[in-house]
């Protein structure tokens, strides 16, 4: 969407402070929540096992998801995700959206993305060998794309890491480089991300009329597909935390994870007392 412009993240109002306004968008409407993982739920850490999902945070989640639904869409592997937020009645995107699962075992592979496995297999094992000698590299295989993490490598070699990582690229003609925050990640060349994965989801779980309002939260260059499937249709908000873009086309925005958490018990008081108001 190239009509769509992308404001200073300093310039966002806080979605905790706008909430009246979120209530009154949501009015008559059923919502829809759909959340990234690191650097959303949780913080960014030294490495990525580490991203541990707090009991606060995921009881809040848990208690709006009671309420809505609630979908978690991650660069992680499915598997991943889905035993570090251990919530069994959401819905998970796992790999920025090639593989879906939900309650109940409810599970979709993107099947274009198996035909990428041997260019994925191969660039790994590249990887590995070149990014060796390389202090504090770290390469993450997940199913449908490899990270390489340089927040624990000394600033000099960063700029390495990255020429290392271009010179197996130049050599798979099949992937190409997206960013985050101190990672690189080479995933398969075709028109699929989070924003696809997001629209799909909605149309899959028959969420895509005018009914509903759909709310993503996400920090990172990777979310900003998502905010803008959801330019004309829903709530994007921008979780700041660290390292993050300047610009984004969000909506409204938080400062971190705990404020992410507050959020979200925002969001279900709002249920909540819509509920009682259904019923009285």
């Amino acid at each position: 969407m190239d009509n769509i412009t992308k404001k200073k993240v300093s310039d966002l109002s806080s979605a905790l402070n706008c909430l009246g306004a979120i209530k009154q968008r949501a009015e008559h409407k059923q919502l829809a929540v759909f959340l990234d993982y690191d650097g959303t739920l949780t913080p960014i850490v030294e490495r990525p096992e580490r991203a541990l999902l707090s009991a606060e945070a995921r009881h809040a989640v848990l208690e709006l998801a009671e309420l809505c639904t609630v979908a978690v869409l991650s660069g992680r592997d499915l598997r991943d995700v889905q035993s570090l937020v251990r919530i069994d009645h959401i819905f998970f995107a796992g790999s920025h959206g090639f593989d879906i699962g939900g309650p109940s075992g409810w599970h979709i592979q993107n099947q274009t993305g198996l035909g990428f496995l041997p260019a994925l297999d191969e660039a790994e094992r590249e990887l590995r060998d070149r990014l060796d000698t390389v202090a504090g590299a770290l390469v993450e295989r997940k199913k449908f794309s490899i990270a390489v993490h340089f927040r624990l490598v000394d600033e000099k070699d960063a700029e390495r890491v990255e020429q290392l990582v271009d010179q197996v690229l130049a050599g798979q003609s099949r992937l190409r480089k997206g960013y985050g925050k101190k990672v690189f990640e080479l995933q398969p060349k075709i028109d699929w991300h989070k924003g696809k994965a997001l629209l799909w989801l909605l149309e899959t779980l028959g969420l895509d009329g005018q009914g509903v309002l759909p709310v993503y939260l996400g920090d990172d260059v990777t979310d900003e597909d998502a905010f803008e499937a959801l330019a004309d249709r829903g709530i994007g908000i921008f979780v700041k935390g660290s390292d993050g873009p300047g610009e984004t086309v969000a909506d409204y925005a938080l400062e971190d994870c705990e404020e992410v958490r507050r959020f979200l018990i925002g969001l279900t008081e709002l249920l909540q007392s819509a509920q009682k108001s259904g019923n009285s």
